[in-house]
């Protein structure tokens, strides 16, 4: 790569994170920006990615959309050996020729998934939405239910959850 400023533009389908053998990541349509200086050997790259990612809810089970917006920045400088112990600089041995970002890239996508994937409220499938508070504690309509005497646990924890 010759001295200077490069830029490359990609775009990330679901191709991407059936590769990269994504679980959460049904489908996406992201376009990643990266930007390279090249200064004698090191590489200041900047990568931008915006867009949307198809992940399924934990409550109803039904896809929902997963905005990302971030950017991400990293040195890459020879070495002696492969070291990627820092965020901010990973180091390469002098002998390799190029240097594969398709995993920054998708490490970058992965932190903008959230632990639970959930619609916000009121967005959920609402048929299953209707099921899952049924199942709820104390959500049963079946009479039988009434007729059982609740936890003292589960009690002080809804008397709790009322009070807040």
């Amino acid at each position: 790569m010759p001295i200077g400023s490069q830029e490359f533009e990609y775009h990330l389908g679901k191709e991407f994170f059936t590769k990269m053998e994504s679980p959460d990541v049904q489908d996406a349509d992201l376009n990643v920006n990266l930007t390279v200086v090249h200064k004698s050997d090191v590489y200041d790259m900047t990568f931008s990615i915006e867009g949307e990612m198809t992940l399924i809810c934990d409550r109803c089970l039904d896809e929902m959309q997963q905005p990302v917006d971030v950017e991400y920045h990293v040195v890459v400088k020879y070495g002696d050996e492969y070291c990627d112990d820092s965020d901010e600089l990973i180091e390469i041995p002098e002998n390799e020729s190029y240097f594969n970002v398709a995993s920054l890239i998708y490490d970058t996508v992965s932190l903008e998934i959230p632990m639970v994937h959930v619609h916000p409220e009121g967005e959920c499938n609402q048929e299953m939405d209707a099921v899952l508070n049924q199942l709820e504690v104390g959500g049963s309509d079946d009479n039988d239910d009434d007729n059982q005497e609740i936890d003292p646990r589960w009690a002080k924890l809804k008397e709790l959850s009322e009070n807040n």
